[in-house]
């Protein structure tokens, strides 16, 4: 029966989406292009409606609504918790009403969230919590937030085709593996959501026929946060359990929600305001096409998800393998996105004036402050994945509590080691061999320090050599990859967003190297190399910085037109005329242009003032 369900659900979205579409163009139910949406043609509307009748309808077949009664009635020492189903189908409905009535008269704000909220509150009152607080005031109230939270986080994510179906689709078979043997009913209605958006996909993906609208985006995160406080009232033997899995699961639209809210807020927009701003659009404007961005999110769905199997499959001591480096590499993430400019310059203007500008600009410019804290969990999580590694069953057990006697004598050692090799003194965006040399180094002596600490405090009894030469290992592979993923990101973004001319850069030597990071680090330029010539035949076929030599300066008029090249640039100076007036002419012929780079360095005539005030008011002879 389990698998009839979600059957049913992806042949009626299946059917249905279509005809809703067919619809939607008769009665011009129609998403116009916007300057703060991301579509750029006229589109079909009221997919909601698909995806909730066919989610849904299962739903209210198999629900059993006879079970809210008892729940009325009895709210003591063996309650049990009314149907997922029936509760599921009840809070759909009246989201789906809430969200379609949003879709055609547009409502405000807060009106819908006071629905949203009313909603959120049914739900709590039939027993539906998070458990994460002894206290139940807190908790009820924390669970309605969740709620709503993940609601108006579906909403928010459905910025781009397929996005927000497909990562719904992707939370929903996360939960119904989740409940596998421990709740069949939850899976039942994890397995009918899946399925119907997974129908849905077929005709939103890019390029999409159709949008779900609010009817469908609040349908699905409610329902997909309902689950979650299922699998929350699940006991466990895992502490980390309760409380990682949910936040993994919808790791993707909790992530979105708070950097777009939080970047809003310090930018001086509404948080409620829509925007171009969202994690896909700052993909997009990486250099990633609208699909490869959608599906990068769907990765990073897929990755968190099976962290989340990962965690509700482990004990208490092996979770935090899984869930420090996730949170690690979302602080990561949301580092290098926030750097991108979105809003114009005049939207971050409105912050100078502001009591939390200094904040603004110490946590996204200069980042020291948030990379300190970056570090203390790197230097945490290598040190624990030591004893992991070195230790395992009852002995790890043991040495656990060796590992939190330590810890803080550890993390003193290498902040002092990282402190006084000044790894905090560094561009990254510009690391080099000798940078890597001093994180090495910094390593080493923090490692270093801490055994003598150890050695000193605890006589070095129950510890291990191995473990911390495992350690270093860790904490410099570590140090180094998230360093590194700083300039690996610049270097990446700036080569995938580059437009303007196609160029062919004539040398493949040191000049031409330069010529290359001027082209990368200048976009005032507008050119776009599309690789390197080189008289010397034993250098085609390689690479240099990761663009192609293409050929020879005999193969330039076959590359010109091969690779539709706009001009060439002369990255040296002394070579024989007769190559650069055989170039010059194979340019002309084509239509092409031929430059030669240069460095050039003068003196700096410095104005004379002639009096001091004139020196303030910027007049010169």
């Amino acid at each position: 029966m389990s698998y009839i369900a979600p059957f049913i659900s992806f042949v009626l979205c299946m059917v249905l989406t279509p005809i809703v579409r067919k619809v939607a163009v008769n009665r011009n139910w129609i998403a116009q292009p916007a300057a703060d949406r991301w579509h750029q043609r006229p589109t079909a509307l009221m997919g909601g409606i698909a995806i909730y009748a066919a989610a849904a309808l299962p739903m209210a077949w198999f629900g059993d609504f006879f079970s809210f009664w008892p729940h009325l009635q009895h709210h003591g020492a063996g309650f049990r918790l009314p149907s997922i189903a029936a509760t599921a189908f009840t809070g759909a409905s009246l989201l789906f009403a809430l969200g379609l009535v949003d879709d055609f008269l547009k409502l405000k704000p807060h009106t819908k969230l006071i629905g949203q909220i009313m909603v959120s509150s049914l739900v709590a009152f039939l027993g539906f919590r998070l458990q994460w607080f002894n206290s139940l005031t807190v908790d009820t109230v924390v669970t309605i937030f969740w709620i709503v939270g993940i609601t108006n986080a579906f909403n928010l994510l459905d910025n781009m085709d397929g996005l927000c179906a497909g990562t719904g689709a992707i939370a929903s078979f996360t939960l119904a593996f989740l409940f596998q043997g421990v709740s069949p009913e939850g899976q039942l209605v994890a397995l009918c959501l899946g399925a119907a958006l997974l129908a849905f996909l077929f005709f939103n993906f890019n390029p999409a026929s159709i949008f779900m609208g609010d009817s469908g985006s609040l349908v699905i995160g409610f329902v997909l946060s309902l689950l979650t406080l299922q699998y929350a009232g699940i006991r466990s033997d895992n502490m980390f359990s309760p409380y990682a899995v949910p936040i993994l699961v919808m790791l993707v639209p909790v992530f979105d929600t708070t950097l777009v809210t939080f970047i809003r807020i310090l930018s001086g927009r509404k948080a409620s305001t829509g925007g171009r701003d969202h994690t896909s659009h700052r993909l997009v404007l990486m250099g990633l096409s609208e699909r490869k961005a959608v599906l990068f999110l769907y990765g990073v769905g897929i990755v968190s998800g099976l962290s989340a199997v990962f965690v509700s499959r482990s004990d208490t001591l092996s979770s935090p393998a899984v869930i420090i480096p996730a949170g690690l590499a979302v602080i990561l993430m949301g580092i290098y996105l926030a750097q991108l400019r979105v809003y114009p310059e005049k939207e971050f203007s409105v912050l100078r004036d502001k009591a939390y500008t200094p904040i603004l600009i110490e946590v996204t410019y200069k980042k020291q402050l948030l990379l300190v804290v970056f570090d203390f969990c790197l230097i945490a999580f290598a040190y624990y994945l030591s004893y992991r590694l070195r230790f395992s069953g009852s002995d790890f057990s043991y040495y656990f509590q060796v590992f939190l006697r330590s810890l803080p004598a550890v993390i003193a050692c290498k902040f002092l080691a990282f402190f006084t090799m000044g790894i905090y003194r560094g561009i990254w965006r510009y690391m080099s061999i000798n940078d890597v040399y001093v994180y090495l180094k910094a390593s080493a002596l923090g490692t270093l320090l801490a055994v003598v600490v150890i050695t000193f405090i605890f006589r070095f009894r129950d510890f291990s050599k191995g473990l911390f030469l495992i350690d270093w290992l860790l904490t410099s592979g570590f140090l180094l990859a998230s360093r590194g993923s700083f300039r690996l990101f610049i270097d990446t973004m700036k080569r995938r967003t580059l437009s303007g001319d196609r160029v062919l850069i004539y040398g493949a030597g040191r000049g031409g190297e330069i010529l290359l990071r001027e082209i990368l680090n200048n976009p005032r330029l507008h050119l776009h190399p599309a690789g390197f010539i080189d008289d010397d035949v034993l250098k085609v076929g390689k690479r240099l910085q990761g663009y192609p030599v293409l050929g020879t300066a005999g193969d330039l008029e076959n590359l010109i037109a091969r690779h539709r090249i706009q001009g060439v640039l002369v990255s040296f100076r002394n070579h024989s005329f007769d190559r650069l007036h055989q170039a010059a002419s194979i340019c002309r012929r084509k239509g092409a242009f031929i430059k030669q780079f240069s460095i050039c360095l003068e003196d700096v005539v410095l104005p004379v003032f002639t009096s001091a005030k004139d020196s303030i008011s910027g007049k010169t002879n």
